[in-house]
């Protein structure tokens, strides 16, 4: 049968969610396909069609992007798995509809029955798991999406800083050469786009393509996008966890450096400071309070988030005085060195919080 041709931009949109599969991998999260979901009907959670994972709410399934679990249960806690929805956009932001549509999947699948009554026997009790919903985009995020996030607990991590510019750019360019070899390639001998993605989960992820074959000129693009995002020397990306409902992505130009020393120091205290820096939301970068030359890392913030950081604890609510004091007086770090996760805490206290923007 034959397969049509893929627009650039969804091409570009489902490598993004690839990179962003690894990002969860590296960052201490197992990423799931419904193969690692072994029940049988009706206590399955995680099931795949023609347009990728689906899990299970409490109304409907849903899809999803990529979906990591955790490797380590908090203490008193579920299982913690993270929704990831990416967004390649080169102009408007992403407005209210897609954060609103995040928060209506994670309340659906939170809300998920524990117990499965009219099953045959006695209703066994369905596995629970703790979800949560972060949206990566390369254009930034409205006014109104940051509000409606930041009300409802759904992580927005932008994208469009300079300091994200190779990671973009390699995304496009493999991207753009992929479609030009399909527009090339007669129709009836075109991969599928699962094909590609299959194909790219080998060397990222680690997964069995199984049986899919691509031609060279579209294994060598996804290759050397494998390539380039390991060795992260110029690509740095990882995931931070504040003491707050939200994720950070911090960027780094030497990711290794920070990764060295933090190596030696798995617990230290950090300055933070905004930066100016042309981009569409403010540029916060940490530094070693000790050695402030052996790493930079850099991560936005949404406005209304900063508002609370910075304001002055006189006369403002004490919902502005707990962001100062605990939101980000801690930042916790995962490195996967093999199989092993390796924890760094970056903390801060406020009299290292500096404005410079």
């Amino acid at each position: 049968m034959a397969v049509k041709v893929i627009g650039k931009g969804p091409l570009r949109g489902y490598l993004l969610e690839e990179v962003l599969a690894w990002l969860l991998r590296s960052s201490g999260f197992e990423v799931l396909t419904a193969d690692d979901d072994q029940d049988k009907e009706p206590w399955k959670v995680l099931k795949e069609d023609k347009n990728g994972l689906l899990v299970r709410g409490r109304g409907a399934w849903h899809q999803v992007d990529a979906l990591g679990q955790f490797r380590y249960v908090p203490p008193f806690s579920l299982p913690v798995r993270l929704f990831v929805e990416a967004k390649y956009l080169t102009t408007a932001p992403v407005g209210l509809p897609t954060v609103r549509n995040g928060h209506g999947v994670i309340h659906d699948v939170n809300e998920g029955e524990t117990t499965t009554l009219s099953a045959p026997g006695t209703g066994r009790p369905r596995t629970r798991y703790r979800y949560s919903y972060a949206i990566f985009s390369t254009s930034g995020f409205s006014p109104e999406a940051q509000d409606y996030a930041l009300a409802h607990q759904i992580s927005l991590i932008d994208l469009s800083a300079p300091d994200f510019d190779v990671l973009r750019n390699l995304v496009k360019h493999t991207a753009d050469t992929i479609h030009a070899v399909l527009e090339a390639t007669p129709a009836a001998e075109r991969p599928k786009v699962r094909e590609i993605r299959t194909y790219l989960r080998g060397p990222l992820l680690e997964m069995d393509p199984g049986d899919v074959e691509l031609p060279d000129a579209i294994r060598g693009p996804l290759d050397y996008l494998a390539q380039a995002l390991y060795s992260r020397s110029q690509l740095g990306l990882v995931l931070a966890f504040p003491a707050a409902p939200f994720v950070l992505g911090l960027a780094s130009d030497d990711l290794y450096g920070f990764v060295e020393y933090a190596r030696a120091h798995p617990t230290h205290t950090v300055r933070l400071r905004r930066i100016n820096q042309a981009a569409s939301h403010p540029v916060w970068e940490l530094r070693s309070a000790e050695h402030p030359d052996a790493y930079a890392l850099r991560f936005g913030l949404p406005e209304r988030v900063e508002k609370w950081i910075v304001a002055q604890d006189e006369g403002m609510p004490s919902r502005t005085r707990y962001v100062k004091r605990s939101m980000l007086s801690t930042m916790t770090l995962y490195w996967m060195h093999g199989e092993h996760a390796q924890t760094f805490q970056l903390r801060y206290e406020p009299r290292e919080l500096r404005l410079d923007g």
